[in-house]
């Protein structure tokens, strides 16, 4: 895929009639999963995964890879999962029926979030599996003041994803690999808590490696415009080193 064909791809989910724009609690019409795609995912969230669309990155990412995903999004500014349920979220899982439903909240690093998230994500568990699907749990990262708690985050999504028998998508482990390599690496925007377009794009490379098993490296280094080559590269050795340690890590 060339450099043209990935921006088409992102664009192509910016406007109100894309699949991947459904936002909020279940209401009116729904919107479907194309049941041809390679993967179909509902992603659940806040603005962590609202930020730069990164279910349109993922998506965009996945084609590059020659893969499809049809995916819808239901997320909302400090939303927690405890909030998605009882926003009625468990109706837009019985009716889209994913193959995946990603789950984000906040880091979730405090001993009391690690097991608030650890109960919805059990509560979330029972109707995304009598819908046919698998939870995945995808990691994010402390704002910038913190970062001595990104052990505590990966050991909230981690024993999360464990406790479910789900996925674990290391998002912000391939944060910190990025950092070993690049410490000056701008994964943050301005607020230093919210991604940046590279942040997003680290967490997106980290989806399409975890839920296809795939080997981020083989991707074209061409396709995102406003990265480097060489910093593209980087990225990739980073989110392949911090997804191989996530399938190799005891549970």
């Amino acid at each position: 895929m060339n450099r043209a064909t990935f921006l088409a791809a992102l664009t192509a989910c910016a406007g109100a009639a894309c699949i991947g724009n459904f936002t909020g609690p279940p209401a009116g019409d729904l919107p479907e999963l194309d049941p041809t795609a390679d993967l179909t995912v509902l992603f659940i969230g806040n603005s962590l995964t609202a930020s730069n669309d990164l279910p349109a990155l993922t998506r965009a990412t996945a084609m590059a890879g020659g893969r499809t995903i049809s995916y819808a999004v239901s997320v909302g500014a400090d939303l927690s999962l405890e909030d998605h349920w009882y926003a009625g979220v468990a109706n837009l899982i019985g009716a889209l029926r994913a193959d995946v439903v990603v789950l984000q909240q906040g880091p979730s690093s405090l001993p009391e979030s690690q097991q608030h998230l650890r109960q919805w994500a059990a509560q979330l568990a029972g109707p995304i599996r009598a819908a046919g699907g698998t939870p995945a749990l995808l990691m994010v990262w402390p704002d910038a003041s913190r970062l001595f708690a990104f052990d505590d985050v990966y050991t909230a999504y981690r024993g999360a994803a464990d406790a479910v028998d789900g996925i674990f998508i290391p998002a912000g482990e391939a944060w910190r690999a990025v950092w070993r390599r690049d410490p000056n690496a701008a994964l943050y925007s301005g607020d230093d808590f919210h991604p940046s377009r590279l942040g997003s794009l680290v967490a997106a490379l980290t989806v399409y490696a975890t839920l296809f098993d795939a080997d981020v490296r083989t991707l074209p280094n061409s396709i995102v415009a406003d990265v480097p080559a060489a910093q593209f590269t980087l990225i990739l050795e980073a989110v392949h080193e911090a997804t191989i340690a996530s399938r190799t890590a005891e549970p």
